[in-house]
């Protein structure tokens, strides 16, 4: 497929460097041109203007936050403007459910195909083309996408006509995320007091009642204090967890806990921790009980 990529952060060259490596023509643009230096040596094009990538088959968007993708879709040059009709626009990103509610009204008035899809996955998950991919729109888009997605994740799992549902289900699991980190933080600073190897404990959780990745990926960070480079940032997990609460606001859904865990990551950004992985917010549990 020919395709533009908009946004080269954290993920975005890894999930650009797995379309390339399935054969597609890649457009990419970063507000930074020197990021695409390296996918451009690969063979992707570099566009100058949000427009320029906006000239194929489908535009991915994989941006940091609402502000940027809105600056992106609705700008001048934008992708509404620039995407011709019929075209695909798929928001990757972690955006709020009022903004993508906006981008489906949108793109359908202007007669573009719109699709939802955040990931769940880092960056070492993204450079192996192992993303787990949530997608939300008409079908006849998704399966349009279909060569894209299975380029970039393992799996690929439709969730709704609605693109909202996508976005709504991503922030719901990148609450759950942070709510086991608190945990475990919590945990690790109760056992650390009776002297027990926070390494071992982890190595015990992650082998026996919580297998998976998640225990081990963030229990190991949280035991062995490795919080940079960050692979996400706190900022990024306060703005989550934000998106979070106001969509269950707008739902009507109260979560007390949600509200914890954004409290903790107000806190360790407050305390310096900005750029801090968002799993520092262990070190406040630690600290809270007097632990170095």
């Amino acid at each position: 497929m020919n395709v533009g990529f908009i946004g080269l952060g954290q993920m975005g060259p890894a999930m650009a460097g797995s379309l390339l490596r399935a054969g597609h023509d890649v457009t990419v643009y970063n507000r930074t041109p020197g990021k695409a230096q390296g996918l451009v040596d690969r063979g992707a094009h570099q566009a100058a203007r949000v427009a320029d990538a906006c000239r194929g088959d489908a535009v991915i968007t994989m941006l940091a936050d609402d502000d940027a993708v809105q600056a992106a879709a609705f700008g001048e040059g934008g992708v509404l403007r620039s995407l011709a009709r019929g075209a695909v626009h798929v928001s990757m990103s972690t955006i709020s459910l009022a903004l993508c509610e906006r981008l489906a009204e949108a793109h359908a008035a202007a007669g573009h195909r719109f699709v939802a899809a955040p990931v769940f996955g880092r960056p070492d998950a993204a450079a192996l083309g192992k993303l787990l991919i949530v997608a939300a729109g008409n079908p006849d888009a998704i399966d349009a996408c279909m060569p894209l997605f299975g380029a970039m994740g393992q799996k690929t799992v439709p969730v709704g006509q609605a693109p909202g549902t996508a976005s709504v289900l991503k922030l719901s699991g990148n609450f759950l995320l942070a709510s086991v980190v608190e945990a475990l933080g919590e945990a690790l600073a109760l056992v650390r007091k009776v002297g027990i190897d926070p390494r071992r404990y982890v190595e015990l959780l992650s082998s026996t009642f919580f297998p998976g990745p998640v225990f081990a990926t963030y229990g190991g960070m949280i035991a062995n204090e490795k919080y940079q480079p960050a692979a996400f940032a706190a900022t990024l997990g306060e703005k989550d967890i934000r998106l979070t609460l106001a969509a269950a606001e707008a739902l009507r859904v109260p979560m007390p806990l949600a509200s914890l865990v954004h409290d903790r990551l107000q806190e360790l950004i407050a305390r310096g921790g900005a750029q801090l992985d968002w799993a520092a917010i262990a070190k406040l549990a630690a600290d809270d009980a007097g632990l170095q």
